[in-house]
C-alpha cells in the first residue's frame, strides 16, 4: 500500500496521483507539482489515502510545495495570458489559411510551454504556425489535435436535460458507449435523439445500463409466447422495464383474444438466449443506423 493524494489540473479533468511527500494536504488545498509537461498547479480532489501499489503508475512524483499567495497570484496571471494567446492564436490561423478550428490555450506553470487545443477534419501542417507563434511568444509551443468529445468537455454546454454536461462537470474520464446500450434501455435509434452535443453517443447511456441489463433479463421479449398464473396463453404484446409489467394478448375459451397486464412473477416463459455474433438474425433498426452512419462518412459508435 501507498499513501498518494489526488490531483486535478482542469475543472472535471483527469485525476492524477502524486506523493505528498511529508506535507499536511487536505481535500481542497492547491498545490505545485511536477508533471511530464512541466512543474504545475492543481487542486487537489482527494485528500490523504492508502491504495495498492499496483494502482500507482510508476515511479510516484513527490508534491513540490503547498501552493503559496505566491503561487496563487502566478496562475492566476497565466490565465489571464491564456486568453490573449488564444486571440493572438487564432489571427496567426487566419493567417496562414488553416482548416482548423481553435479550442483552447493553456500555459504551463512555470511558462516553460504554451499549449492550444484544436480540432480538424483531417492532419494539418502547422509547422509554419508554430514558428510563427514562437517568435512571439519565445517559448516552446505545442498544438494538439483532440476529437469532438474532448471538445465538448473543454468548451461546456447545455444537454437536452436541461442540466450542464456531464463531461464538463463531474465526468473525469469518458466511459465507452454503444448502440447495445440505447437499445437495451428501448430509446429510439434515432441519431439526433441519442447523440449529445458533439454528435457521439450520450455518456449518459452508461449510468443506468447495469440496472436495464438486471431487469430486461427477468422480462420476455416482445413477440414471445407465454403460460400466465391463470393458465391463460398468449403473445407478449409490451413491456414495461421499470415496473416490471408484461403487456400479453391471450386466448380466452371462446377463442376471443384479450389484452392483459401482468407482473412478470406471474408469467412462465423461457429464459433469453444470448444472441451470437454473426447470428442470422439482424436487427433492422440497427442496419438502418449503420446505413446512416456510412452515408454521413462518420459513426456514431467511435468512442474517443
Amino acid at each position: 500500500m501507498v499513501n498518494v493524494i489526488g490531483v486535478r489540473f482542469r475543472s472535471a479533468g483527469k485525476i492524477y496521483y502524486f506523493d505528498p511527500a511529508g506535507f499536511d494536504i487536505k481535500q481542497g488545498d492547491n498545490v505545485i507539482v511536477e508533471t511530464a509537461r512541466g512543474v504545475e498547479y492543481g487542486k487537489v480532489v482527494l485528500g490523504l489515502r492508502e491504495i495498492k501499489d499496483e494502482d500507482v503508475i510508476q515511479p510516484l512524483k513527490p508534491v513540490i510545495r503547498k501552493a503559496t499567495s505566491e503561487d496563487d497570484e502566478v496562475e492566476r496571471k497565466n490565465k489571464e495570458k491564456e486568453k490573449e494567446a488564444f486571440q493572438i492564436c487564432l489571427e496567426k490561423i487566419k493567417k496562414h489559411e488553416l482548416e482548423m478550428k481553435l479550442i483552447d490555450s493553456e500555459y504551463t506553470f512555470d511558462n516553460n510551454k504554451v499549449l492550444f487545443y484544436f480540432t480538424a477534419d483531417g492532419r494539418i501542417d502547422f509547422r509554419e504556425l508554430v514558428k510563427d507563434l514562437a517568435s512571439v511568444f519565445k517559448t516552446r509551443i505545442e498544438l494538439r489535435q483532440i476529437g469532438v468529445r474532448d471538445e465538448t468537455k473543454i468548451v461546456g454546454g447545455i444537454g437536452i436535460c436541461g442540466r450542464t454536461l456531464c463531461c464538463n462537470s463531474h465526468l473525469s474520464e469518458f466511459a465507452p458507449v454503444s448502440i447495445k446500450m440505447a437499445k437495451e434501455q428501448n430509446l429510439s435509434l434515432n441519431p439526433t435523439k441519442i447523440s449529445g452535443v458533439c454528435g457521439r453517443l450520450m455518456c449518459c447511456l452508461k449510468n443506468e445500463q447495469e440496472a436495464y441489463e438486471e431487469l430486461n433479463a427477468k422480462l420476455p421479449d416482445v413477440g414471445d409466447y407465454i403460460s400466465t398464473s391463470d393458465n391463460l396463453k398468449g403473445e407478449v404484446q409490451s413491456v414495461s422495464v421499470l415496473k416490471q409489467l408484461v403487456k400479453v394478448i391471450v386466448t380466452l375459451e371462446n377463442d376471443e383474444k384479450e389484452v392483459r397486464e401482468y407482473k412478470v412473477e406471474e408469467l412462465t416463459f423461457r429464459p433469453k438466449k444470448r444472441k451470437e455474433k454473426g447470428s442470422n438474425i439482424v436487427d433492422e433498426e440497427l442496419r438502418v443506423l449503420e446505413l446512416l452512419e456510412k452515408k454521413e462518412g462518420k459513426s456514431l459508435l467511435d468512442d474517443e
